[in-house]
């Protein structure tokens, strides 16, 4: 062979295999948490009243065991044992729960069967009807709760079934979730801890106005109608009733004031003689926690109440630390941040258990005597999640080492617990802590990234437009980044409560598809403005009365901080957002016009009297309450003032933000004269999920690489 011809062939082999594969936009989209997801233990449980703990492989068909003592694990069961022994199709093993020690709980097609890991035999324990949904059981496994349209049932250890209720007013709703999931409200049913009672949500919404969804899968069209109450407009009214098992009879609770305050944060004492149940007014700047005897459904005591002028938010229900004992804890904002209260089941303040300048997140259990609580929290950098026990007498304990994003895992004796993190530089790492806080790490993943071409993100922090508070910013870089260059950006922004897009986890809380808009010569940019999520009371509630205002000056803050920065191209600024975001998108093109080059906007709050009652009023009171902070919010009102090339994206059967908003948009600028883009997406929701958001987000960047040049 010429020598020249050899030394050509294995510089090219050389290249070739040092060359970084590119990751595709479907991948960014789809593969995010698949392809490219960290290596964990998936589905990691402790065995109850044991050191063993359990996790799934082989794509959630093979459940493998281990134990503190040691991490070698073996085989406990595959889902082709199961499916043998019970005759089912079990595809995975998600959703699996314990029972006791050696029993585990699984469910296809509403039809419930234990499985006993020792003799490998099973059972059916429980079938509910085809149509059952909100399943439910209580903590022996013995009776299943569900409902089947508007009404409650459940199904005995006999397998008989019982009606709870029958209402046949489909305006009465119970056993479902209540006040659209706020309040930290999931779902609509609970047993007591001995199952003696079933307590549940009920709402009456009668007084609530139907608003129209269109079924374009039939022919003709179809009109779906929702109960969709609107801020300033008539609510729904709860109820809470309380069935009593052995005498067949059901007690009601109502709020003790008006008729549509809410009812959230449901919790039974350990010995079912009570339930307390936090009533907030319909303004939600007045709590009351309520204590009412089971039995009867009378009101025995106000515990304590708390007023706030701008609000005041329940979102964590009654925690029993000890089963003996009805003293609880309670997360309360009212110090300004989420902090941990201990009370008597008088109303007594026995100790504030913490007095953390930073949020509490949620509890995550006990120890078995109740006398030490875990719990997430911040810590004081408000991108970390972090876990921490306290004792009874207030003595605080950072109980993971590493900052970062956790979740923990308390084993059911206290003495040891699961964390799997991740952070910046760490995809995920999967430790096991005994109680003196010595770690061991059963797995850390290798980076799923390595041999593809992706760019880094930078995490820092620049002042807010108040000129003192301290805003987290995201800006995303390609891998071949050059200094010397001017680049576009995309700023990604939601800006609205509840919710955090910077956090300190593998890809800094972004999502893949903004590596891959990188790669294609973008800087992608986020702040989280004030007003958003983990940061404190003060830091979110500025909001309050005005959405909108106090978050466009601190994006426009980081607007010109990109603008200072040598290798950003001023002149070709990009903003996307969606739901909160598209309020903001839509609100920064025409309040701030000069500001961007291009927007696009998805399922925008456009007006906010359209908005749903319970997280609208919170944040803005009601029109007749603040009509000049609604009309400085609303878009329509700028739209004379748009300058750049805006797309407006909507899913026609959205039942959160109503297509009201985006058409009433785009009516307003067809009157004043202004050019923009639509695209709507058929029968989607509020957002466009499964493969459908691939088209999604394609939509989105190529509009904005097209337009923004």
């Amino acid at each position: 062979m010429n020598k020249k011809i050899a030394i050509l062939i294995a510089f090219l082999s050389i290249n070739a295999f040092g060359q970084l594969k590119k990751i595709t936009l479907e991948e960014s989209v789809l593969q995010q948490g698949r392809k490219f997801g960290a290596d964990k233990l998936t589905g990691f449980q402790w065995i109850p009243n044991t050191n063993k703990y359990v996790y799934y492989t082989d794509a959630w068909t093979k459940m493998v065991t281990a134990t503190t003592a040691d991490a070698k694990t073996s085989e406990l069961t595959t889902l082709a044992d199961i499916n043998a022994v019970l005759g089912t199709k079990l595809k995975n093993f998600f959703g699996v729960q314990w029972i006791d020690t050696n029993t585990i709980l699984v469910t296809e097609n509403g039809k419930s069967y234990s499985y006993n890991l020792t003799t490998k035999s099973g059972k059916s324990i429980a079938e509910s009807p085809e149509n059952g949904e909100n399943q439910t059981f209580d903590s022996a496994y013995k009776n299943l709760a569900f409902t089947e349209g508007n009404n409650l049932f459940f199904i005995n250890d006999k397998k008989e079934k019982i009606t709870v209720t029958n209402n046949s007013d489909k305006n009465i709703v119970s056993g479902q979730s209540i006040s659209r999931n706020e309040f930290g409200i999931s779902g609509g049913i609970f047993w007591s801890p001995k199952s003696s009672f079933l307590a549940f949500y009920q709402k009456d919404e009668t007084d609530v106005a139907d608003y129209p969804l269109l079924d374009i899968n039939e022919t003709p069209g179809k009109l779906v109608n929702i109960k969709y109450p609107m801020i300033g407009q008539k609510s729904e009214k709860p109820r809470v009733g309380i069935y009593n098992l052995t005498s067949g009879k059901t007690v009601f609770i109502k709020p003790k004031n008006n008729a549509d305050d809410y009812l959230t944060n449901l919790a039974f004492t350990p010995d079912e003689k009570y339930v307390l149940i936090a009533e907030l007014n319909r303004g939600q700047n007045d709590m009351n926690l309520n204590l009412y005897e089971t039995a009867t459904g009378n009101f025995v005591r106000t515990l304590f109440n708390e007023k706030n002028s701008k609000w005041v938010e329940p979102e964590h229900a009654a925690f029993f630390p000890n089963s003996k004992s009805n003293n609880f804890v309670w997360i309360s904002e009212k110090d300004g941040f989420n902090n941990l209260y201990y009370y008597s089941i008088d109303g007594k303040l026995i100790k504030q258990l913490t007095t953390n300048k930073f949020p509490t997140r949620e509890i995550i259990g006990a120890n078995p005597t109740g006398t030490e609580i875990y719990f997430k929290a911040t810590g004081e950098k408000g991108i970390n999640m972090l876990a921490y026990k306290v004792d009874l007498k207030g003595k605080q304990t950072l109980i993971t080492r590493d900052e970062g994003i956790h979740n923990v895992v308390i084993s059911t004796d206290g003495n040891w617990f699961f964390d799997e993190y991740s952070n910046h530089s760490t995809p995920s790492k999967s430790l096991l802590y005994d109680k003196n806080l010595k770690a061991k790490t059963l797995l850390e993943s290798k980076n799923k990234y390595e041999g593809y071409e992706i760019g880094t993100a930078e995490i820092k922090t620049m002042k807010a437009a108040d000129g003192t508070t301290d805003l987290y910013t995201r800006l995303i870089k390609p891998s071949n980044f050059d200094a010397t260059k001017k680049y576009p950006v995309l700023v990604y922004v939601y800006g609205g409560p509840h919710a955090q897009m910077i956090t300190n986890s593998y890809l800094d809380g972004a999502n893949l598809w903004m590596y891959w808009m990188a790669e294609q010569g973008y800087l992608v940019f986020t702040v989280d403005n004030r007003g958003s999520d983990n940061r404190g009371f003060a830091f979110e509630s500025v909001i309050h009365a005005k959405l909108g205002n106090n978050e466009i000056d601190d994006q426009i803050k980081g607007v010109e901080y990109l603008k200072s920065l040598p290798y950003v191209d001023g002149n070709r600024l990009a903003v996307h957002g969606w739901s909160y975001g598209g309020f903001m998108t839509t609100s920064l093109m025409t309040r701030k016009p000069d500001a961007f080059k291009v927007g696009v906007a998805g399922g925008p709050v456009i007006d906010w009297k359209w908005y749903e009652v319970m997280y609208g009023e919170r944040y803005m009171d009601t029109p007749a309450e603040n009509q000049k902070g609604f009309d400085e919010a609303n878009v329509t009102n700028y739209a004379k003032d748009l300058k750049g090339k805006l797309l407006l994206i909507h899913g026609t059967n959205d039942d959160v933000v109503v297509e009201q908003h985006n058409l009433a948009l785009v009516k307003k600028f067809v009157e004043v004269g202004k050019q923009i883009d639509y695209f709507p997406y058929p029968m989607h929701k509020h957002n466009v999920t499964g493969r459908d958001r691939v088209h999604l987000i394609q939509k989105v960047l190529n509009y904005v690489i097209e337009n923004n040049k």
